[in-house]
């Protein structure tokens, strides 16, 4: 596979020539790439918040939240989910963060680990889940 054909991989072109850029540029290229993410999220809200109670109302009756991911979408699920125990009391079995190629992915990139689905199945079998836990994949686009 030619990865540098995949859209997250591809190169932004707004800031296609930040390299280029004064150092108060490159600070305000950036923020303005956070301001596309902000307006996406608030975008999507509509649909996000059916969602969010339904995580919820499983998480109390014992369910669990299950992030799933790879590559850096993997890392920030793997990243939230150990920080639910110490910033909201969450028991840290309740919130889990599973990105593919395991934890040695966190630190280092494997290329094709979200393309290895039979790894992916036994990975989430190991999670025997239930009606009252939710699967969350997280992904770019």
């Amino acid at each position: 596979m030619e990865y540098g054909k995949l859209f997250t991989e591809g190169r932004n072109p707004r800031s296609m020539h930040i390299d280029k850029m004064s150092t108060l540029e490159q600070l305000q290229c950036i923020n303005a790439e956070d301001h596309v993410v902000v307006d996406a999220v608030q975008a999507a809200l509509p649909q996000v918040a059916p969602v969010v109670d339904r995580i919820v109302a499983g998480m109390k009756e014992g369910g669990r939240l299950i992030y799933t991911g790879c590559g850096t979408s993997g890392r920030l699920g793997v990243v939230d989910a150990s920080e639910c125990p110490p910033t909201y009391g969450v028991p840290k079995d309740r919130v889990i963060g599973i990105i593919a190629g395991g934890d040695y992915a966190l630190r280092n990139a494997i290329e094709g680990a979200e393309d290895n689905a039979e790894m992916g199945r036994q990975t989430i079998a190991e999670y025997e889940l239930t009606e009252l836990d939710s699967l969350v994949g997280i992904s770019v686009a």
